[in-house]
């Protein structure tokens, strides 16, 4: 990386974090430190709902994913803009009447205090463990690029988020957050523009698009309805419905985005377009993968996208060689493929047009084949090092092919989306463990600035634990695919809970508490079928153990209440002995 790059890197984020420092206000209470004083507009609250969700890992696994795969990942979405109807309707009127600081304290009132904090305590459990991947994301990139130490990256990426977060709160997160997507949407825009400047001479944009239909990258819908499918429309619909009602009504890192709007009014609008406006932007960000794709289809790529990792690793002299006889295959299929690619272009619509495309898929087969090898012989001799190496294929573009300067640009924009993502998940850990469990149990008489400290407190203590997964963690299969995993586990008891609050009267405390219990233990049983069912020597029950994650929210709010209106017919509540 160029000096001038490093500039423009070190320079945002510094500029970002004093931004924010300069913008808090003076915490006098825990109203002006946990909401940012409720003076947010309806545009500030989108951009930092979007900010808290769109992490670096959405910035830099996304495109790989698209690269992949093409941009079916695009269906997860399909259910939001419905999700945020509902929670404009139903969630936010119910949150601003009870005056309530996390989701979890209207849980009490409705249910009982058990209810309240073993919710809490799933949130506790999905959220600092999600938190822990957006801050292992962008470290990995730095690592990789400079060669510094991993570890070393995760903590200074954490300090420097537990520091703007201690010291402005609420509203240094939703300052900077705006600052941030700023920075994110203008680089990956600027990335796009250089991708399609790339083109070669004869291909137009027009013919790109058209060459990416043809292999498959353009189809954003599946309509094949499959229970291990991850992505189809009926899974993006409704489970995609589930998981953005659970994710945007009732965790706390999104709630506590549109708590601290200045009205209801101005809450609902942000929600509203951040329903508008989150599709077309993963949308975009797909395209740029596929963009990417198209790139590689015209120039020169690596077998291996983590070379990286792979230069690390002791490999015998034999091993190397295998290695560089396969590099050869690739750049010769490479090379073949490009030429299938220009004759596709130019046969369009000619009857010649089906041979070059046979042509053009059998050479990507091929390759695919090569890669696969490689892979082979990586796991046999380098176990330690991974060979799901999507992740990568954006930051090789950006690293090895972007003009000097935006280099820096955008190695920003992941670490604008990993410090805006990471501090706002670090800050609702925060709040949900003072609100839901130091002042309700332990200390319910503490001053405001009591409680403002315990905050900061607590926030240094979720900083801790974040910093800590985040360098005993390893990397996952896709890690946009890991967070939406480890949410899916949880969301679906969760949310079961809130609709059974809103819409099941005669569900009480005790039925509700035995129902979100045993539905979880029954999501963690599926998800885990398995491993568990191996590890017995039993063959799993076919589709058991085939369940795409997306279905695990819908299945974990019919449990709980199926749970609880069962338990609520057959276990009635206890009466109160009178006094």
């Amino acid at each position: 990386m160029q000096p001038l790059d490093l500039i423009v890197l070190i320079g945002t984020l510094v500029f970002i974090i004093i931004y924010g420092i300069a913008k808090n206000n003076k915490h006098k209470d825990i109203h002006a430190y946990m909401r940012g004083s409720g003076e947010k507009k309806s545009w500030v609250i989108c951009l930092s709902i979007i900010a808290t969700q769109a992490s670096a890992i959405t910035f830099m696994s996304t495109p790989g994913q698209a690269y992949e795969s093409g941009m079916g990942f695009l269906q997860i979405y399909f259910g939001l803009p419905l999700a945020m109807i509902v929670i404009s309707a139903v969630f936010i009127p119910v949150f601003y009447k009870q005056n309530v600081y996390t989701a979890y304290e209207y849980l009490e009132g409705r249910f009982n205090l058990a209810t309240r904090q073993f919710v809490a305590f799933l949130f506790l459990i999905s959220r600092g463990l999600g938190v822990g991947l957006t801050l292992y994301a962008p470290a990995i990139i730095l690592s990789t690029i400079l060669g510094w130490n991993l570890n070393l990256l995760c903590l200074l990426i954490g300090l420097a988020v537990i520091f703007y977060i201690y010291i402005g709160g609420e509203k240094a997160i939703s300052q900077t957050q705006t600052l941030q997507m700023i920075v994110i949407l203008s680089g990956m825009a600027v990335a796009l523009i250089v991708l399609i400047q790339y083109l070669p001479k004869g291909v137009s944009f027009k013919d790109a698009v058209y060459l990416a239909g043809k292999m498959g990258k353009m189809k954003a819908v599946d309509t094949k309805l499959s229970l291990d499918g991850r992505y189809n429309i009926w899974s993006g619909i409704l489970g995609g419905f589930f998981l953005s009602l659970s994710y945007f009504g009732t965790d706390q890192s999104q709630v506590s985005r549109y708590l601290g709007g200045a009205s209801v009014k101005e809450s609902k609008l942000g929600l509203f377009f951040n329903g508008m406006v989150k599709i077309p932007m993963q949308f975009f960000i797909l395209f740029i993968g596929v963009m990417t794709y198209l790139f590689f289809m015209f120039h020169s790529s690596p077998v291996f996208f983590n070379n990286k990792a792979l230069e690390k690793a002791d490999l015998s002299p034999q091993v190397k060689q295998q290695l560089a006889d396969k590099e050869k295959q690739h750049n010769l299929v490479e090379i073949q493929r490009n030429n299938a690619a220009m004759e596709l272009i130019h046969f369009h619509n000619t009857p010649q047009e089906g041979t070059y495309l046979d042509t053009l898929r059998k050479l990507e087969q091929e390759d695919y084949t090569i890669r696969s090898d490689v892979k082979q012989i990586i796991t046999k001799n380098a176990p330690k090092v991974e060979t799901r190496d999507t992740d990568y294929v954006f930051l090789t573009f950006v690293l090895n092919h972007m003009p000097v300067g935006l280099i820096g640009l955008l190695l920003a924009v992941m670490f604008c989306a990993a410090m805006s993502s990471t501090a706002g998940q670090i800050s609702s850990l925060a709040s949900t463990t003072v609100v839901d469990y130091y002042k309700r149990s332990i200390n319910p008489n503490g001053s405001d600035k009591h409680y403002v400290n315990a905050s900061k407190v607590s926030t240094l203590i979720w900083g801790g634990i974040t910093i800590a997964f985040a360098v005993s963690a390893p990397l996952f299969d896709n890690l946009v695919q890991a967070v939406n995993i480890l949410g899916s586990l949880f969301y679906g008891t969760i949310l079961g809970v809130f609709i059974v609050a809103f819409f099941f009267k005669f569900v009480k405390g005790r039925a509700i508490f035995l129902a979100a219990i045993s539905s979880e233990i029954l999501i963690l049983s599926l998800f885990f079928a398995d491993k568990i069912t191996s590890y017995l020597g039993i063959h799993p029950i076919g589709v058991v153990s085939k369940i795409a994650y997306l279905w695990y929210n819908p299945i974990g709010v019919i449990l709980v209440v199926g749970f609880s209106s069962l338990f609520a017919l057959f276990l009635p509540e206890k009466k109160k002995a009178l006094v």
